[in-house]
């Protein structure tokens, strides 16, 4: 006896099998045809996957969008210029209820892992409180990371060093930083040294801001590498953004790529935010701005797509689909191959949740019971529809359910139909 059985669904190997729960963890994955439960959803070969994971987000700014005022220029710098506004005037119980409002968002949408950056510069630490209260909040639903993130730089701003590390005293999860946005490259090289000797004595993991910019000279990617290795990080670090690479020369690329994977960083790409705000300087050909993704996973590196923004100071729109994210990575990044388009959708499952070390993540037996049956009947189809979830299970609970959206025709000439964007796979 299950509580929940999932049937008939199509899994991202290709197989057709039922899931049973029990309690908040899957019990079985085979033919499940003779077992009962106290309910079963119809798959009927509708695509079944862990659920979406963003390991990159801001949640104490999201949906504050036109708040005090609108991002005008629409560059990274205004829109850190607009935080350091919004900052001063936002409370705590604002900023619960946005963050509320888009976890509810992400978990109709199947994003029930999200890794969200706080910043760490305001001395009363208002984000990092708001969001340590979420983070209690929606913990039966969604797995909430937080990122001790000194968003004005670590040394550029005042009492930043002290406040991250209240931050971290207080439950914040992963250390971060912004080397790029310090006042001078040394200072950003030593607070990425600072910032990994604090994690490395702490036992957390790293999530670096790095080289978010168009300038080819800025590496500090090489010195988050080298301070992995010197500290015995491996497998605990991250980049994010990463967008100078984009402009850098191909044979420092040809030197940098080999470090990065030797040191065991994880990258992650924001293609939504990275072609929205980089190359805003430039007239023409304008750069787009995305790291260079297909070299690093051809060099074996951990790849992944964050949303980083929805509705706040730096991008004006956004849904908590991480679809969206991957359907726009997989075309800035030309991942046109079967292959890659696959990979693409791994990138905001499988490859975001060990980016995160998320345990119990999957459809195997033993662990955690949360998935999402996608209107399609494979990765690809689920990204060139954005399929929608009909059914959304988290640590064993329905928590969303939407209808199909077919459509019915009734063309002239012709006997009225129901028109299916997706055809389930034959059994």
């Amino acid at each position: 006896m299950f509580d929940l059985i999932v049937k008939g669904g199509l899994l991202a190997d290709g197989r057709r099998a039922d899931i049973g729960i029990k309690g908040d963890r899957i019990a079985a994955v085979e033919d499940l045809a003779a077992a009962s439960a106290a309910r079963v959803i119809e798959a009927s070969g509708d695509l079944v996957s862990p659920p979406f994971v963003d390991p990159h987000f801001h949640m104490d700014a999201t949906l504050s969008y036109g708040t005090p005022r609108i991002n005008a220029s629409g560059t990274l710098l205004e829109g850190i210029a607009l935080w350091g506004e919004l900052k001063q005037i936002a409370t705590i119980d604002e900023m619960i209820a946005r963050a509320l409002s888009y976890c509810d968002w992400a978990a109709s949408m199947g994003l029930l892992a999200i890794r969200s950056h706080v910043d760490t510069c305001d001395d009363s630490l208002k984000g990092v409180q708001a969001l340590l209260e979420v983070r209690e909040k929606v913990k039966d639903y969604i797995d909430l990371q937080l990122v001790a993130f000194p968003q004005d730089g670590l040394y550029r701003s005042p009492g930043a060093l002290a406040n991250t590390l209240r931050a971290l005293d207080m439950g914040v999860d992963v250390v971060g930083g912004i080397p790029h946005f310090e006042r001078t490259m040394a200072e950003g090289a030593a607070s990425v040294r600072a910032l990994c000797e604090i994690a490395a004595g702490r036992g957390l993991m790293v999530d670096m801001h790095c080289d978010e910019t168009d300038d080819p000279l800025s590496r500090h990617i090489e010195t988050l590498a080298y301070e992995t290795q010197r500290l015995g990080l491996q497998g605990r670090v991250t980049g994010s953004h990463l967008t100078s690479m984009h402009s850098m020369d191909n044979y420092y690329v040809s030197k940098l790529l080999p470090l990065i994977a030797e040191a065991g960083v994880a990258a992650i790409a924001n293609p939504l935010i990275n072609i929205m705000l980089q190359g805003r300087h430039d007239s023409f050909p304008k750069r787009r701005g995305l790291t260079r993704v297909k070299e690093m996973q051809a060099m074996g590196i951990t790849v992944g797509w964050g949303q980083d923004c929805v509705l706040d100071p730096w991008y004006s729109l956004g849904t908590a689909d991480m679809l969206d994210v991957a359907f726009m990575g997989l075309h800035v990044a030309q991942m046109s191959a079967p292959a890659e388009m696959a990979r693409c959708f791994d990138m905001v499952t499988v490859e975001n949740a060990r980016i995160m070390g998320l345990s119990g993540y999957g459809l195997k037996v033993g662990d955690v019971a949360s998935l999402v049956v996608l209107d399609a009947g494979s990765k690809i189809e689920a990204l060139r529809l954005r399929a929608d979830r009909l059914v959304v299970v988290a640590k064993g609970r329905v928590i969303a359910e939407r209808p199909r959206g077919d459509a019915r025709l009734d063309l002239p000439g012709r006997p009225a139909q129901i028109c299916r964007r997706h055809t389930p796979a034959s059994p």
